[in-house]
């Protein structure tokens, strides 16, 4: 028997996606823990993900970031829920290799009606929609890459979504 601990499943995909929400419903139903890792970060600096953005920038910011995404993949059994843009660091990427991986793939309309217009998300600040899909052109192709399967969110609950993604996990 392994000892090794990996997530029972990492979900990834953009900001309105619903990867913590649905990530709390699967792991209520798969009796396990769900984590965070935007969470992590925070807890971890004691400050919001958008006040480090504009303390420490970007960059360092994404350093942090796969630091805490690495320690997540390492102690987490349960499900974990990334960040938006950490699959964009290759380290990431190359992490998530070996792991179970659901892109929850969400349309424009869709994500930016669930970010909302007075998004506190640093890289969304601006023209929300068209901020969004910048990053949404950007990132799918990642996303994509990245995912062992690929579950649309538009127009679902959460709970059709983590129904789904549990078919898919058995």
């Amino acid at each position: 028997m392994s000892t090794e601990v990996r997530p029972v499943v990492v979900l990834v995909g953009p900001p309105g996606a619903g990867k913590s929400t649905v990530a709390a419903l699967l792991a209520e139903a798969l009796g396990v823990a769900a984590r965070d890792t935007d969470s992590d970060i925070e807890a971890a600096a004691g400050t919001t993900i958008a006040d480090l953005f504009v303390t420490e920038g970007e960059e360092r910011f994404r350093e942090i970031e796969v630091e805490a995404v690495r320690d997540a993949l390492a102690e987490h059994r349960g499900v974990l829920a990334l960040g938006g843009g950490a699959v964009m660091r290759e380290e990431t990427q190359r992490a998530l290799e070996d792991q179970v991986v659901v892109f929850l793939d969400v349309g424009l309309a869709d994500a930016a009606a669930r970010v909302g217009l007075g998004s506190s998300r640093p890289l969304l600040l601006g023209n929300v929609r068209s901020q969004m899909k910048t990053l949404l052109d950007a990132r799918r192709p990642v996303y994509e890459s990245v995912a062992t399967h690929v579950v649309r969110t538009d127009g679902r609950t959460p709970e059709d979504v983590a129904e789904e993604i549990l078919r898919l996990l058995a």
